[in-house]
């Protein structure tokens, strides 16, 4: 499917992502991240064992927000599935930390073992 001039515009303007998943028992789960496109798709980072990526193994389906800091009601919400590759993982986060805060990014312990995520979109609303 393909984004949205308002989604691409989000995107590739830096605005934070708040990504929903779904827990085990039904209910959701949110995480605010840093996102990057690819063509259509939606790229993002996470680390395996948590909670966001256990509940994608699980279930790929996810919804990721995107809104204007200027203008709230100016949003992209992005429907999709979502998969994990661990090519790359490390790069990702380096990338995504200069585009977001234009430094490198520092991992928090040296086991943490990175994943790129690729959200395919299947339905997109804007507003």
């Amino acid at each position: 499917m393909k984004l949205p001039d308002l989604a691409r515009k989000l995107i590739d303007n830096k605005v934070f992502g708040t990504l929903s998943t779904v827990n085990p028992n039904g209910g959701p789960q949110s995480s605010v991240i840093w996102v990057k496109r690819d063509g259509d798709n939606v790229i993002f980072s996470t680390i395996e064992g948590r909670r966001k990526t256990k509940n994608m193994a699980r279930d790929p389906r996810v919804s990721l927000m995107l809104f204007d800091p200027t203008d709230p009601y100016s949003y992209a919400e992005i429907r999709g599935t979502v998969t994990m590759n661990p090519e790359g993982g490390p790069e990702l986060i380096q990338e995504l930390s200069f585009l977001y805060e234009d430094r490198p990014f520092h991992e928090h312990s040296p086991d943490n073992k990175r994943l790129v995520c690729t959200i395919t979109p299947d339905k997109v609303v804007t507003r």
